[in-house]
């Protein structure tokens, strides 16, 4: 083709091979006619139906995608089974309600009550109406006993909207907080938020946040204007800060996968806090032998280090779920404790476990917290729990005092305590002092204790030994003196120099020493520190070797779950403590 050609082509935006959708409001068979006032009708109301699908124009939706985001539209349809039923289409005195879409989905065959900004229309802004509209969506969501999704990405309340966009946001708070206990809610977080825009997906049960997002209560310009810090988005709010405080609870690499794991987690929680998670049958046998359980322990107690090897907790989570499957949330945070959701048997279940691959699994403040906002999740949504103890105790030190780490003790504490539903035990290693008191014990509330062999369980560590034979260890300690008198005497004369003789003298004695409080502290070991007087008093269930630990626990995980009655709570209970 010759430029003479080109030059009377005009470029557009035009698709020359889409299909001709004008809407014809006639009747099949019906002899065409003038059209009337009846048409013309039908064609209004036509086009309000319309006008969320096509209020963003082609430069808006382009400008969407040159930032490597979707529309809501295209979210929509890619994580729900079929078409969404719109609810609120056009909402506010010149229908404006676009800026924000409601709709009831199919996702994995289950209702889901879902909203999402429209960064197309207005920057997704929120005013007065959008505020209600969303409130209106809760309600119903609760009403119905049916999930949240939200798709966030919002340029924050509407500047033109004036108090209108704050009071918007109040009323969404509001009306999301008190639907918190009564219908899980999962949230996205795409594209650049801030101020109520962050307040408001925080109030969900989980969040999700993609690479390359941003969210958080002030945006880089005004750190820079109030505090004079230069500050990138992802140093202030990306998902690398808020992963680590556990603000977010998944990162993940992109929008299609943050709605793939939406659909994931959705698959382990149930509707509504009447109702236990949804059950899948499972090809994995209830009685399959754990042996990489039992490999795993032999390798780490038999090595050098003994008692003191770390071990991987997720390794025995996976063992003992169904084909190895489990979903860990808050991966990148505390990583001395593992908070998970897997299945036993088909049976939902969540994980609490000490990890002692990291810190020795003390638990430290952020690990109290993690804990507790999972196991009160798990309380109100009838997910049993499981319980992994391997843990010297809690983590010691001014920074943790200071930091309130009886606090945080005490949140997780008061979740073990008020937890309903069915939960378990298991002692596999390390079990000392107020963790193991707090940590799910047969009087803070277990139902089921079960000990592996490799179990240490005491008031204290190897340092009672200090306590328990205290008197032995001063008599020991008291002899050193008059024993380096005697050896050296022995030494001398046995033709060895005064200087050579003492030295001499000197290490024979602190190897005595040495050996003695060695044997002390296998016999503080033997007595005190092994599960026998825990069994004896009933604080344990049942030894189980490590290769039968998913058969029993299994067995008497469906046990309690057929006698199990989702029951109302004895007070108001919210997600967050």
């Amino acid at each position: 083709m010759s430029n003479n050609d080109t030059a009377g082509i005009i470029a557009t935006l035009d698709n020359p091979f889409a299909v001709n959708d004008e809407q014809e409001f006639t009747v099949p068979g019906q002899i065409r006619s003038a059209p009337g006032p009846y048409e013309e009708a039908l064609k209004s109301g036509w086009e309000l139906q319309q006008r969320p699908y096509k209020a963003a124009g082609v430069k808006n939706v382009m400008r969407q995608h040159q930032k490597n985001r979707m529309t809501i539209w295209e979210r929509i349809r890619y994580l729900s089974d079929g078409e969404p039923t719109v609810l609120y289409q056009n909402w506010g005195p010149n229908l404006d309600g676009a800026s924000l879409v409601t709709a009831i989905i199919e996702v994995n065959g289950r209702d889901v009550a879902l909203y999402g900004h429209d960064f197309t229309v207005r920057a997704g802004s929120m005013d007065a109406t959008n505020g209600e509209k969303l409130a209106r969506l809760f309600q119903l969501a609760a009403k119905q006993r049916i999930p949240v999704v939200g798709i966030n990405d919002s340029a924050g309340a509407y500047i033109p909207a004036g108090v209108g966009g704050l009071d918007g946001y109040a009323e969404a708070f509001a009306a999301l907080r008190k639907i918190s206990g009564i219908v899980p809610s999962v949230m996205c977080m795409f594209g650049f938020n801030a101020g109520g825009g962050s307040y408001l997906p925080r109030q969900g049960s989980f969040l999700i946040q993609p690479n390359e997002t941003f969210f958080g209560l002030t945006g880089p310009g005004v750190v820079k204007s109030v505090l004079g810090e230069d500050v990138t988005p992802d140093e202030l709010g990306g998902p690398g800060v808020h992963s680590q405080s556990g603000v977010t609870d998944f990162v993940v690499q992109d929008e299609m996968a943050a709605l793939q794991k939406v659909r994931a987690l959705l698959n382990y929680l149930p509707s509504h806090n009447g109702e236990l998670p949804p059950f899948q049958p499972s090809s994995d046998p209830v009685t399959r032998k754990t042996w990489d359980i039992d490999i795993l322990l032999k390798q780490a107690f038999n090595s050098p280090t003994g008692f003191n090897t770390p071990i991987d907790i997720s390794i025995l989570i996976q063992q003992l779920c169904d084909h190895g499957d489990f979903l860990e949330l808050q991966p990148d945070r505390a990583r001395n404790t593992v908070t998970a959701l897997g299945r036993m048997g088909g049976n939902v279940v969540g994980f609490v476990a000490n990890n002692s691959a990291v810190a020795s699994g003390q638990v430290d403040i952020d690990a109290a917290y993690k804990n507790a906002r999972f196991i009160r999740f798990c309380n109100l949504y009838n997910i049993p729990v499981m319980f992994l103890e391997d843990t010297t105790g809690f983590l010691p030190g001014r920074e943790q005092e200071s930091g309130g780490i009886v606090q945080a003790g005490r949140a997780m504490l008061d979740a073990i305590v008020d937890l309903r539903t069915p939960r378990f035990l298991v002692l596999v290693r390390n079990a000392f002092g107020g963790a193991y008191a707090s940590w799910n014990s047969i009087p803070v509330g277990a139902d089921f204790v079960v000990a592996l062999p490799t179990t240490r369980v005491a008031v204290m560590g190897p340092a009672g030994v200090e306590y328990v034979y205290k008197d032995e260890l001063r008599s020991i300690r008291g002899a050193v003196k008059g024993k380096i008198k005697a050896e050296t005497e022995a030494q001398i004369a046995a033709g060895l120099g005064e200087a050579e003789a003492a030295d001499a003298a000197e290490q024979l004695v602190r190897n005595w020493v040495k050996s003695e409080e060695a044997l002390l502290a296998q016999r503080y070991e033997r007595e005190l520190m092994n599960p026998n007087e825990a069994l004896s008093l009933g604080s344990i269930s049942q030894i189980v070797m490590p290769s039968d630990l998913r058969q029993v626990l299994t067995e008497n995980l469906e046990f309690y779950l057929r006698h199990y009655q989702p029951e109302p709570l004895q007070g108001v209970q919210r997600e967050f403590h």
